[in-house]
């Protein structure tokens, strides 16, 4: 058995039981951390295969910007997984039989495969995973649909876009449009108000003082004879 056998072996292995965690873990972060190891292992089995480019970008896009939004996400939200247990057992018919209709579909899909399968020279010699040849793919045979795809992460962009913004009552913010429109009356206002003699404010100051200082000199007795009286 050769070397490269045996790290396939490996890779399958541990990416096995990783997606398994995956959907086994109770802890949402471990079973993210868990799919990124599933990642790295389907990384290693594209580099067995000499597909450096997709195992490159299986790295940089799921692991360094997919799996690391997920975890904010994840760790972000309070999440209740008591109440989305509750209805676990309930669900449990209709996702065994799903899930066994996809394993007997993805079964055909590989035995018809497998039934038809012959090794050419040319495609085994050919590099198919350097950047070239799937450019080459991408933009000519397979046009229609990297466009339809394309179409679709924009559509996928702007739904998450709307569904996320929302109008908040305590943010505050200005419109652009009516700050550049604005007229030199609506930012000040001049007012004229009457004039007052010092003289005379100086009189009412006075009185104002003074009536106060009688008020508080004729409270004065009653609070020295409050004492006298309790005794």
């Amino acid at each position: 058995m050769e070397f490269k056998t045996v790290l396939f072996y490996v890779f399958s292995a541990i990416m096995i039981l990783a997606a398994t965690r995956v959907i086994t873990a109770r802890n949402p972060v471990h079973a993210a951390l868990f799919l990124v190891l599933a990642f790295f292992n389907a990384a290693g089995i594209w580099m067995l295969l000499k597909a450096e480019f997709l195992a490159i970008v299986l790295v940089l896009v799921y692991v360094g910007a997919v799996m690391v939004l997920f975890l904010f996400v994840v760790m972000m939200l309070d999440i209740n997984m008591d109440r989305m247990r509750e209805g676990f057992w309930s669900y449990l018919p209709l996702a065994t039989g799903i899930g066994a209709l996809i394993v007997l579909e993805m079964a055909a899909v590989l035995w018809r495969g497998f039934m038809k399968f012959e090794q050419e020279a040319e495609t085994v010699g050919a590099n198919i995973g350097g950047t070239k040849e799937l450019g080459l793919l991408i933009y000519t045979k397979y046009i229609l649909g990297f466009e339809i795809a394309a179409a679709i992460l924009l559509v996928a962009i702007v739904a998450a876009v709307a569904l996320t913004l929302r109008r908040r009552k305590d943010t505050k913010a200005f419109n652009p449009g009516d700050a550049v429109r604005v007229k030199r009356n609506d930012r000040l206002r001049i007012v004229k108000m009457a004039t007052v003699d010092q003289p005379a404010l100086d009189a009412a100051s006075k009185a104002a003082a003074l009536a106060a200082a009688e008020a508080q000199a004729a409270a004065a007795p009653d609070v020295a004879a409050a004492p006298k009286e309790t005794k």
